[in-house]
């Protein structure tokens, strides 16, 4: 039975719209609600149909008035950060994340009406190490913890709504792991990535990348709101490729530096506003992360439609190729990979003679 009041959360991206888009144009769902912090885009407004938009804040106890208001049966959460830039810096993210999902299901566990939940998570929860397996399955754990950002808040927040599940054993509660999001329309912090003419990458590392097509997230997401699946679900395209071959295909420029470097690179860049790649980010470049899919085709019923390469194939039609600059953008990032080398070199202690004890000040 499909729902009759629908509430999506973080409707001013552009997949929680397209959602919202999606669910505004089925005839048998009586209404949708959009809430999110910020109002959509005009281009967004006008493809939000007949899509209720609300500018509420979920971290406030007020969005339980507008759950109750509304007698809302299906919640659909995307309104979680994964850049701690895009949301004003790792406070206010970490507020948006974890507070802000503690106070939304706080509000569905108070309504009788709320009959199901969807989350959407990710496969960052599984972590990236060299420990890893090489795929993960929906009953594994991340074999080395995240300490904190984006992946640490998302276990987190998988952690809140597994106990929200148990208090509430009426709903139906949904799971959506998904991995690297890829496309000509959404705005992903690897697409980002992608983006840049020279590409920074590890030194030694050549890390395995499984993408998913936006069109993809768009079905999984429709699919998971209006059906009846209950659990957790790995979801990803076919297939894998290197980091390296993904950087060829795309007409970009590669360029390997030690991870001292790189750490100071991913500075430089958040800093400056290109690329808010974060250190456990930087991680999933050095490692990877592979995901199983067998519970997403048998019981969730769903077969992606792009692999991960027809999903870079069809980004790249959007990719500009640059080659002027080029070469003197790589000189510029080999020598600054080359001086932060040199500087933690001599910053590092030198180690004590053999028989002797290292005195450390306290």
């Amino acid at each position: 039975m499909p729902p009759a009041v629908v509430l999506v959360t973080g409707v001013s991206r552009w997949l929680g719209g397209a959602l919202a888009a999606e669910l505004a144009a089925d005839p048998s769902i009586a209404r949708v609600i959009g809430v999110d912090t910020v109002p959509p885009s005009q281009e967004m407004l006008r493809k939000l149909g007949r899509t209720e938009f609300v500018r509420a804040d979920i971290r406030n106890p007020l969005i339980g008035k507008v759950i109750a208001a509304a007698s809302v049966d299906t919640v659909v959460h995307m309104n979680i950060s994964s850049t701690p830039a895009g949301s004003g810096g790792r406070t206010p993210m970490k507020e948006l994340n974890v507070i802000g999902t503690m106070q939304l299901l706080a509000a569905c566990q108070r309504a009788p009406s709320v009959k199901r939940f969807v989350l959407k998570s990710t496969s960052a929860v599984y972590g990236a190490s060299s420990r890893d397996p090489a795929v993960f399955t929906e009953a594994m754990q991340a074999r080395a913890v995240p300490a904190g950002g984006f992946a640490k808040d998302s276990q987190d927040i998988e952690g809140y709504v597994r106990a929200f599940a148990r208090r509430r054993p009426d709903v139906g509660v949904a799971v959506l792991r998904f991995t690297n999001f890829i496309g000509p329309r959404i705005d992903s912090l690897l697409a980002g990535f992608f983006r840049m003419p020279v590409v920074p990458t590890a030194l030694g590392y050549d890390a395995r990348v499984q993408l998913l097509h936006e069109d993809d997230a768009l079905a999984v997401l429709t699919r998971a709101t209006t059906g009846d699946f209950v659990g957790t679900v790995n979801v990803g395209g076919e297939g894998t490729m290197l980091l390296s071959q993904a950087i060829r295909r795309l007409g970009r420029v590669e360029v390997p530096l030690p991870t001292p470097a790189l750490g100071s690179v991913g500075r430089v860049s958040r800093r400056f506003g290109f690329v808010d790649y974060s250190p456990e980010q930087m991680r999933f470049l050095n490692f990877g992360r592979v995901v199983d899919t067998t519970v997403l085709r048998t019981e969730f019923g769903y077969t992606p439609r792009y692999t991960t390469e027809a999903a870079l194939a069809d980004y790249a039609r959007t990719v500009q190729l640059v080659q002027s600059g080029t070469a003197r953008m790589r000189s510029v990032l080999e020598r600054a990979g080359e001086t932060a080398t040199a500087i933690r070199g001599r910053l590092r202690p030198v180690p004590p003679a053999p028989g002797l004890r290292a005195v450390r000040d306290a």
